[in-house]
């Protein structure tokens, strides 16, 4: 994996003058222009071949190291990885169908370095894909494309772009296929550019439009079969919305590497910062949820591998978790920062305002928070405790988890519309259990066994509580809702152990000496679930005294080589608020 080598690129590149030096960015983002000369660094490092799968030519094998690539970028310019990272969601559906005609010239075109869009959204549809109108009728043995496609990442500078068409007047869940149109074949003044939308975040962000106006396409141009588009999307999210994961990840190594720098630079009623208790619980705070954050994005793109069957829950969970969690996390940092991290031109602390709007689109990215927790709260009537057995022969994510073990490859066919089981919450008895048994246990070793113990009375709580529930069709109640949120925050607890129990490097180090880092991620998890733990505090003060104390240790679990920040080769970050 070449993280350490993007690495070191991204911070020679941010030096006075290279192209992603925060004074070129945050010129980029005041004048609302696309961040270029970013772009094309990571054009020439070789990004684009982690867009596409091995079988194509490229070197997308495993999605775990994709999100650890993309997460590099997000925590140093979340505009440059949505800018450019929108070209794997723009692909996807051609990896998913697996039709060789155009998953074979979609992989030329994108190892070339040309950028794709996905034309899913339109001006009064929304989230909701059965009401796309754009339409596409056979026309001899093409298509003709009529209708519009707004707001789209990459509309404009995407020669390539694929999108979904109503192919049935009467729409449904078979009136939708994908088509893969390369805009410059469509005979001219049929495809028209809408102008760019001016966003409150990733201001520098090709988001824009296109209108169809008869377009011609030829027959090649179809993805997967007519009639199948809506389901193929829907497959599509499933990765796409893993992947959005890293993008907070990113962003959360960004707040926590301003942040620490805060710590160690800022005094207070004459006493550094770090020694103020509230300073350090809610500094501990921070970064106990990038650990759980962590925990649910890694455990869902090793789950790609090896349940994708069960993507359709777990998807749904990263998506809906992730980018709330770290959307409290920069709260927290915003509190603590205070005038810093609202002020431009503040040496260092500037680029906070832009991360902070930066990030906001990331829930609504791929279905919004509340799409994803309402298609889960449909199916949790499902996923009770107990309703389902174990499949035969069905391997505990403890397993899959393991640093040294190589995930399947990955295998769309498999994928689903409704998961049959979750793995992940499956496997917390026996994860507590585990817990419990420890040998020669510590103090801290039988705290974190009870706050396990904990998190399964909480678990078996929901279990209850879904056991007189039905699936229903159309919008969710707020009941269901907060019953899908429940669950979420069991999927995390669950995960954070799992990935515990299958890396014994974890129980070192730092943040991992007397569990703590894990007991961080519980105790967040039982608060949510109205079980806060008594030493709550305590655990939160250590994680906020390590953070100020090692400014070389990364605020990560899952890599040594995971960046503090965007600050940490000594670059100044300035920013428009």
């Amino acid at each position: 994996m070449r993280t350490a080598d993007l690495d070191a690129r991204i911070a020679a590149w941010s030096r006075p003058g290279g192209p992603f030096d925060p004074a070129v960015l945050t010129a980029h983002d005041e004048a609302e222009s696309f961040p270029a000369e970013a772009c094309a660094a990571l054009d020439a490092w070789g990004l684009p071949e982690y867009y596409v799968p091995a079988r194509y030519g490229g070197r997308q094998d495993r999605l775990d190291e994709f999100l650890a690539l993309l997460r590099r970028i997000a925590a140093r310019d979340l505009t440059v990885a949505v800018a450019h990272g929108k070209t794997f969601l723009g692909g996807v559906c051609a990896w998913v169908a697996q039709e060789d005609g155009p998953a074979g010239l979609l992989a030329r075109h994108v190892l070339a370095g040309r950028p794709v869009a996905w034309g899913l959204t339109e001006p009064d549809g929304g989230s909701d894909l059965l009401a796309g109108s754009l339409t596409a009728t056979r026309h001899g043995s093409g298509w003709l494309l009529s209708g519009r496609k707004w707001p789209v990442n990459n509309a404009t500078r995407g020669d390539l772009m694929c999108v979904l068409a109503r192919t049935d007047p009467q729409g449904g869940p078979r009136g939708f296929t994908v088509f893969l149109i390369d805009k410059r074949a469509t005979p001219a003044g049929t495809v028209r550019p809408l102008p760019k939308m001016p966003t409150h975040g990733i201001r520098g962000a090709d988001i824009s439009g296109v209108e169809f106006r008869a377009a011609r396409v030829p027959a090649h141009a179809l993805v997967g079969t007519v009639g199948g588009g809506l389901e193929l999307v829907l497959k599509s999210l499933q990765l796409t919305r893993i992947v959005c994961a890293s993008l907070s990840l990113g962003a959360g190594d960004h707040a926590l590497g301003l942040l620490r720098r805060f710590l160690g630079e800022r005094r207070l009623y004459g006493r550094d910062l770090v020694t103020l208790p509230h300073v350090r619980v809610t500094a501990g705070r921070a970064v106990a949820r990038q650990f759980l954050a962590e925990a649910v994005a890694h455990t869902a793109a090793r789950a790609a591998h090896q349940v994708p069957e069960e993507l359709s829950v777990v998807s749904a969970v990263a998506k809906a978790f992730v980018p709330t969690l770290i959307q409290g996390q920069l709260k927290l940092v915003g509190d603590l920062l205070g005038a810093r991290g609202f002020l431009t031109g503040v040496e260092g602390y500037g680029g906070f305002a832009k991360l902070e709007r930066d990030h906001q689109v990331v829930p609504v990215f791929d279905g919004s928070t509340w799409v994803n927790r309402a298609g889960l709260a449909g199916v949790l009537p499902l996923l009770r405790p107990g309703r389902r057995a174990t499949a035969p022969g069905a391997e505990s994510p403890v397993r899959w988890l393991r640093e040294e073990h190589r995930p399947a490859p990955l295998d769309t066919r498999r994928l689903r519309l409704s998961a049959p089981r979750d793995s992940v919450l499956g496997a917390l008895p026996t994860l507590v259990a585990g817990l419990t048994r420890r040998d020669g246990a510590s103090g801290a070793a039988d705290e974190t066994a009870s706050l396990a113990r904990a998190l399964l009375r909480a678990h078996e709580r929901l279990g209850a509580d879904l056991a007189g529930t039905r699936p229903t069709g159309g919008a969710p109640s707020t009941a269901a809702m907060r019953l899908a949120e429940r669950y979420e925050w069991c999927f995390a607890g669950a995960a954070a152990l799992a990935l515990h129990a299958a890396r014994p490097r974890l129980h070192d180090g730092p943040w991992g000496r007397d569990d703590l880092w894990l007991r961080g991620c519980l105790a967040l998890v039982l608060e949510a679930l109205d079980s806060e733990p008594a030493a709550a505090t305590q655990v939160y003060d250590r994680l906020g005294t390590l953070l100020g104390a090692t400014p070389d240790v990364p605020v990560s679990v899952l890599d040594d080589t995971a960046p503090d920040g965007p600050a940490r080769d000594g670059s100044v970050e300035v920013s428009a608020a």
